[in-house]
């Protein structure tokens, strides 16, 4: 996508190389077989699966704000009201799917006449406000009619979308560890709410093989041409309980446009109406008071029969998201250097997301998660949750882009402004370097999942949209800059010069 030469990864496979994942009842607890898989081979076609062939699991439509990568300024708020619009869509024909199992078993054409077709018609008049926005705005016309059908993914067959920007960690080596995805059958799909997760979603951190994944904990020199410094911000843990469902990147001025509870650090201002003045102005739970960026991911939930505050709310239960929300007990907040060149300041206002809140049905494109447990972090995993041994932590590890086009602080899809570095370490032709955020939460207060009589019991999963099925792979992190001018000056001198400041 756009001038980014990373390799497109793989979707997820549905054949496992190594093994097959597998899980036993033994003893009251849960037995987890020894199976390491890989998905690294290509899946072949996923999106080509009709509804009627098997049990529907979720429901995957086009994501249609990843492919509008040329959006007007002046028709953007617009046509992100509409984005958010398609997102409520989905989520509806996804809770008709759910609630009409048993229609389902006795029509093998009920998905197709009674969800899928009703909500492309939705889509369709969705799509053309959006075409009428952009027109308006003075952008090319387009045929966006074509995102409107939507498929049911089978139980045995999720996801794999196109994709996108390319994603994963940066310079992660393979980051594609675990089994193929598996929505399991029946007559939901898991979880509490009925929308995972499975005992498939997790995986013991002993089983997973050692350097699966190159932990972003700085990078090499290189000659005298890297920057090999670090600088670390310190803003918190979210004592405050700042949480929201909202997200101001992607739709500004929506309120649970997320659909999904956030965890805020820095800025306190963080909500779906908050302009850039806002933000610049806002309180920060950052000690350097220099810095009032924002920091912000989806909530981790265990689902232990239990609901929170927001179990009638939007974001929680209304969207699927029910258990106890922890927050982390950790959070490292660290900018690195770049391994071939010097890095330039981030302008004020940048916007920058890594990773996918739909990848389940998008594919790995733009994924980039790593799932691990304290004292494991040389193995990683990304579409599987860690099971940790007594004393180790869960952790959740991202990596942003580093690489900026110079000029915009945001992009019609929020993706094409910034791009990874390629294998080599360098930018893409016409990018700069920036400092990279690397972010690192720890969990102690996650109790292991068990297994007792066949059912899954205290499982944690990640907020997400409820047609993705709180699938690990789903998780993702949020940055908005607003380092005053000084501070940031300082971090770009710091990386540069080689030393670690904070």
């Amino acid at each position: 996508m756009g001038r980014n030469t990373r390799k497109r990864r793989t979707p997820l496979a549905t054949k496992v190389i190594a093994g097959a994942a597998a899980l036993a009842i033994g003893g009251g607890g849960l037995v987890w077989a020894n199976f390491y898989a890989s998905a690294h081979e290509k899946n072949g076609g996923q999106n080509a699966t009709k509804s009627g062939q098997a049990q529907v699991a979720t429901i995957n439509c086009p994501d249609v704000g990843q492919k509008l990568t040329k959006v007007p300024r002046k028709a953007r708020w617009g046509v992100a009201r509409e984005l958010a619009r398609l997102d409520r869509q989905i989520t509806e024909a996804y809770s008709r799917l759910a609630e009409t199992r048993q229609a389902q078993a006795g029509d093998a054409n009920y998905v197709d006449n009674a969800i899928l077709g009703p909500l492309k018609d939705k889509r369709l008049a969705t799509l053309d406000r959006i075409g009428i926005n952009i027109k308006r705005a003075g952008g090319q016309e387009r045929d966006l009619g074509r995102f409107a059908p939507c498929q049911g993914v089978p139980a045995e067959q999720p996801g794999g979308g196109d994709g996108g920007q390319n994603g994963g960690g940066q310079n992660d080596g393979g980051q594609d560890n675990g089994g193929g995805q598996d929505n399991g059958g029946g007559q939901d799909n898991g979880g509490q709410a009925g929308n995972g997760p499975l005992a498939d979603d997790f995986i013991r951190i002993e089983d997973v093989q050692p350097g699966t994944r190159n932990l972003p904990n700085g990078l090499p020199a290189n000659g005298d041409t890297g920057s090999t410094g670090s600088f670390t911000t310190v803003c918190g843990t979210n004592e405050n309980a700042l949480r929201n469902s909202d997200n101001v990147i992607v739709a500004p001025g929506v309120s649970n446009g997320a659909q999904h509870q956030h965890d805020y650090v820095g800025n306190q201002a963080n909500n779906a109406f908050a302009s850039d003045e806002d933000l610049a102005s806002g309180d920060t739970s950052c000690q350097n008071q220099g810095d009032r960026s924002s920091y912000f991911w989806p909530v981790l939930r265990i689902q232990d029969g239990t609901q929170d505050i927001d179990q009638d709310q939007p974001g929680g239960g209304q969207d699927g998201n029910v258990g106890k929300i922890v927050a982390p007990t950790e959070v490292n907040l660290k900018f690195v250097g770049n391994r071939t060149s010097e890095v330039v300041a981030m302008p004020r206002a940048l916007r920058i997301i890594t990773g996918d809140a739909k990848a389940f049905t998008n594919g790995l494109g733009n994924a980039n998660t790593a799932w691990s447990c304290t004292g494991f972090e040389d193995r990683q995993v990304t579409d599987k949750y860690p099971v940790c041994p007594e004393g180790s932590g869960v952790v959740r590890t991202s990596s942003f882009q580093s690489c900026w086009d110079g000029q915009n602080t945001d992009s019609a899809n929020h993706r094409t402004h910034v791009a990874f570095v390629g294998e080599d370490g360098s930018c893409p032709n016409g990018f700069q370097a920036i400092p990279q955020l690397q972010v690192r939460l720890v969990y102690d207060n996650i109790p292991a999942p068990q297994v007792d009589n066949g059912q899954l019991v205290n499982p944690y999963a990640v907020d997400t949209f409820p047609e993705q099925l709180h699938k690990p792979i789903t998780d993702h992190n949020d940055f908005i800059n607003f380092f005053d001018e000084d501070l940031m000056n300082e971090m770009v001198q710091c990386i540069n010069s080689g030393q670690d400041c904070q």
